[in-house]
């Protein structure tokens, strides 16, 4: 076949065909190479994978592995409980559960048994089952017993607070604060092994919790519910009742609250009088501060109470004797400024000539100006520092102050004034720069009381009465006093709620003896043979402060039987009057109570 010109005679087909064939031959052979190697590198991986999990980190995975399939549960611990000085409970563990915050933070919330029933109900699955904190007489031990809450960022970081975990419940106040550690238990442990899905398969193993330790307090819970009802009047106050020796029988502050608000959950429903219906409210109160303990952190004039501290500088430093007169003249002049007794200002009428005695009796101004200027602001101040004002007493609850004890030097560095003399006659009567606490006042009237020993005040009944200061007032010295005072409880006194108070004696009488000294028999009246008449030491105050328009703070402070004390009394109500009209009365329904079950 001959070829045309489009076709020369080198060109042939054959040639591109094997050229093609050479090419597919090469890919055949590549391909044949890499599959193998990829799958060697395959099966490498692999087994370098399997090696590393099961042999390098096989013991990590298996911690991890048994950590996702056993659970650990803690089982919480109940707080100890506290008991009166009779064994009567003053707080209760009662079921209940708790929900843990999330792992960003936030507060444990407590929830009681009908809310986690509800939320059971609906698939929740994080709640622990814990014991919740009851108090069964509400509002009445409220101050002294305190209540418990979440634990803080910063009480984690304390010392005190080792071993503690987030989210954990401590005492936040009172008692619950202050015994924290005993009253705290060691809480317990669960093993529970889950499967997938976080179900329960079985428990492997618990350690039980330790219970807190039960304390018992120098408390009656009686009086106390008599104190707190005997305050019910009262907006704001403080009473507080204990024996010779600092053992403290009845705290009451008021405004009160329901701790139960803060331990019972949401759902808990007020039962008490309470003027609080919820956490909130109590919060808010600015201007009443219910958390307020004011018998040991609220710091008042003490009005004419303190005229028994400057009585004892006069006679122990020997500026006065039984002797030493002064004539009420119903009002004293100092330059442009008159300073009036109360019953001149009141009744236009004096007291003419007044000793010790007759001063204390009758409360009066004009012998306590004058005797407070004999004796000089520093005498007094040294005085009030040995009954222990100015200065914490060392209770056993937290939230003590110490008050004010004026001096010159005080003066000039707090106020940036000198002194003048009638910071002196101010001074002399309980008013002017001094302040106590209700605490304070209830000490120096037990010292006196006791004849001249001054103890710390304490709650925890285990705790054995410790001296602050013994022997400081002399025989004489708190004999005078002594007698001033129950002229104060005596017709003709300034008390007069408790002119010769008249019990009834318990069950055949036998602890309420007639002895015509302490206690005096009845005669004359209706039924006098089941009364007895109890002879009292006491002294009013009535504390001016604010302006002319605001009420003075009423007081009264004694103790009874006035020759062999066994209980001391120290009544406060804010801005309500004179002492005799308000806090008398007040005393008055402690004592009936106090004499007619002892």
């Amino acid at each position: 076949m001959k070829t045309g010109a489009a076709f020369p005679d080198f060109i042939t087909s054959q040639k591109p065909r094997e050229a093609f064939r050479h090419f597919d031959k090469k890919q055949k052979e590549l391909r044949g190479f890499l599959i193998p190697v990829f799958l060697v590198a395959v099966l490498l991986f692999v087994f370098f994978r399997i090696f590393n999990l099961q042999i390098l980190q096989g013991s990590y995975y298996r911690n991890l592995s048994d950590s996702n399939r056993i659970k650990s549960v803690i089982v919480y611990a109940p707080r100890g409980v506290v008991l009166d000085r009779n064994g009567t409970p003053l707080v209760f563990n009662v079921p209940g559960f708790r929900e843990s915050p999330p792992a960003g933070g936030g507060k444990t919330k407590i929830i009681d048994q009908s809310e986690a029933i509800n939320l059971l109900a609906q698939g929740k699955k994080d709640l622990e089952i814990d014991t919740l904190r009851s108090y069964p007489y509400k509002d009445v031990f409220s101050h002294v017993l305190g209540f418990i809450g979440q634990i803080s960022k910063e009480e984690l970081n304390q010392s005190r607070f080792l071993g503690y975990r987030g989210g954990d419940l401590i005492g936040k106040m009172g008692i619950e604060q202050e015994y924290e550690h005993i009253l705290k238990g060691v809480d317990g442990k669960q093993l529970i092994e889950t499967d997938s899905l976080g179900r329960e398969v079985r428990k492997l193993g618990k350690k039980d919790p330790i219970a807190g330790t039960d304390i018992y307090l120098t408390l009656d819970a009686g009086l106390q519910k008599t104190a707190f009802e005997a305050m019910q009047g009262a907006k704001k106050g403080a009473l507080i009742v204990s024996k010779p020796n600092g053992e403290i029988l009845a705290m009451v502050s008021k405004p009160s609250f329901d701790p139960n608000l803060l331990t019972l959950g949401a759902n808990y429903k007020l039962a008490s009088s309470s003027s609080y219906q919820t956490v909130e409210q109590v919060l808010s109160d600015s201007e009443n501060q219910p958390f307020l303990n004011r018998v040991i952190t609220g710091v008042y004039p003490p009005g004419s109470t303190f005229k028994l501290v400057v009585a004892a500088s006069g006679l122990k430093n020997r500026i006065i004797d039984e002797n030493y007169q002064v004539e009420d003249t119903g009002i004293l002049h100092v330059g442009d400024f008159s300073f009036s007794n109360w019953y001149f200002s009141q009744y236009g009428r004096t007291d003419g000539m007044v000793n010790i005695v007759k001063a204390i009796k009758r409360s009066n101004d004009i012998f306590f100006y004058k005797l407070s200027e004999q004796i000089g602001v520093d005498k007094i101040s040294q005085m009030a520092w040995e009954f222990g004002l100015g200065k914490k007493l060392g209770i056993d609850i937290e939230g003590e102050s110490a008050g004010t004890v004026p001096t010159p030097l005080w003066k000039e560095k707090t106020i940036g004034e000198p002194w003048f003399l009638g910071d002196t006659y101010h001074y002399g009567i309980g008013q002017g720069y001094v302040l106590t606490t209700p605490l304070q006042v209830l000490g120096w009237t037990q010292a006196i009381a006791n004849g001249g020993t001054l103890y710390k005040p304490h709650l925890l009944k285990s705790i054995k009465p410790e001296t602050i200061k013994s022997n400081f007032l002399d025989q004489h010295t708190s004999s005078l006093i002594k007698e001033g005072m129950i002229e104060s409880c005596s017709p003709g006194g300034v008390a007069w709620p408790l002119f010769e108070l008249k019990v009834h004696p318990p069950a055949g009488g036998s602890k309420l003896r007639i002895d015509g000294k302490n206690i005096l028999e009845v005669s004359g009246a209706s039924g006098s043979a089941d009364m007895r008449q109890v002879v009292l030491a006491c002294k009013t105050g009535t504390a001016q402060h604010g302006g002319e328009n605001t009420s003075p703070h009423a007081w009264i402070t004694l103790f009874a039987p006035a020759y062999s004390p066994e209980i001391v009394v120290t009544v406060l109500v804010e801005e309500s009057g004179e002492g005799s009209n308000v806090a008398a009365p007040i005393a008055k329904k402690i004592l009936e109570d106090y004499f007619s079950r002892k």
